[in-house]
């Protein structure tokens, strides 16, 4: 099965009525980076039915291993939820389209209708303090499911050493059950907000998150559909205020260094 690469645009300079916008120069350590679409297309297959994979990521022009982990961590996501029976590539978005275009071609002698596709999107979720937040968005729909899965994750960046930092990085030495305990805090509020009760805790209790955006005024924690509430809540988005974290979190990412 081959696909069609139909559309790959990159960031442009944009002249508009004959006058360049004006360029706002990046602060020192700011790491530079530009959209990148792709938009591939299965071939050899019924009419209106054909599998689709769309691309909007980022692309960091000095940074190749940050490029490369952005493409990685969005491909590992465009998988959706599998057995582990197939061996994804992660290192193309041309050869992960092909095996997702086998992959439909297999599910759609089994359904009547609708077509498969996969969404990946990555965007700038927010900056401060020299830390550069994304988001990893994925969208996973095989024809004759009732609905497709999507997925999210934070992609933490702190421009100061170039890097991607995780949970583990932000957090103080020995302080992770700390952090459980403030988790389980946002959690009571979240629930108080849902209007739930006991009985939908218990049916949907609370589970281990290290999907983890150090924002201005509170660290988010995102979870996926499924993890602690029903499908239809869609994906829930606890909020730890930075005071909960001090003697938790280190300074840094907590916008006080």
């Amino acid at each position: 099965m081959s696909c069609r690469k139909t559309a790959v645009l990159a960031a442009v300079l944009m002249v508009l009525a004959g006058c360049q916008a004006e360029e706002i120069p990046l602060q020192a350590s700011e790491i530079a980076y530009e959209p990148f679409e792709a938009s591939f297309v299965e071939t050899d297959c019924p009419e209106e039915r054909c599998a689709k994979v769309e691309v909007s990521a980022l692309h960091f022009p000095d940074s190749p291993e940050l490029s490369d982990h952005v493409r990685t961590r969005l491909l590992l996501m465009g998988q959706g939820i599998t057995g582990g029976e197939t061996e994804w590539p992660t290192d193309s978005w041309e050869a992960f389209a092909e095996a997702f275009f086998k992959e439909a071609k297999e599910t759609r002698q089994y359904a009547t209708h609708s077509s498969s596709r996969v969404g990946l999107e990555a965007k700038a979720l927010a900056r401060h303090d020299e830390l550069l937040i994304i988001e990893l968005d994925g969208y996973v729909y095989y024809a004759g499911q009732a609905h497709g899965m999507p997925l999210t994750e934070f992609m933490v960046i702190d421009e100061r050493i170039g890097q991607v930092v995780t949970l583990e990085d932000m957090l103080l030495e020995d302080q992770e059950a700390a952090f459980r305990v403030a988790l389980a805090r946002a959690h009571e509020r979240w629930l108080q907000e849902l209007g739930q009760d006991d009985t939908f805790a218990a049916n949907w209790p609370l589970s281990e998150n290290r999907n983890v955006a150090p924002l201005e005024s509170a660290w988010a924690v995102r979870y996926n559909v499924y993890e602690i509430a029903p499908y239809a809540v869609g994906q829930p988005e606890l909020h730890i205020p930075l005071a909960e974290l001090e003697g938790i979190a280190k300074p840094r990412y907590r916008g006080r260094e």
